[in-house]
């Protein structure tokens, strides 16, 4: 299943279709073993409440940005995410909580001026 979202920050206005991790299998899956992904897609994690704690990249074979939101679709926080292969991975921890967050190519955040403070909302 996917989805477009709208993301607006001042006057621009930018669309990335998404797919849906709103199951606990999903979540834990990501992008997992993907090789690529098109240039304006993602995946958008859904959590059932505020979360804490950061996301790994193990198996993941591709660098990501990752934007973490709250539960009125603000981002709070932009990370960068690089491919890790070995047994222990290192954790991107936001520091804060978060309702969703939405993973991308890596540097598609920046080239698209989307920056904390912005707003994401579902078509």
């Amino acid at each position: 299943m996917k989805r477009k979202l709208k993301i607006i920050g001042g006057e621009r206005e930018v669309t990335l279709t998404v797919q849906i991790a709103n199951t606990q299998e999903k979540i834990e899956k990501g992008l997992m073993f993907v090789k690529t992904l098109p240039e304006n897609e993602g995946i958008l994690f859904m959590f059932p409440q505020k979360t804490y704690g950061g996301f790994w990249m193990k198996n993941t074979l591709i660098p990501l940005s990752i934007a973490f939101l709250d539960s009125d679709g603000k981002i709070l926080k932009i990370l960068d995410m690089t491919p890790c292969k070995e047994e222990e991975c290192h954790t991107y921890d936001p520091e804060i909580s978060y309702r969703y967050a939405i993973e991308v190519n890596l540097g598609w955040f920046e080239k698209n001026q989307i920056k904390e403070g912005d707003y994401v909302f579902s078509d």
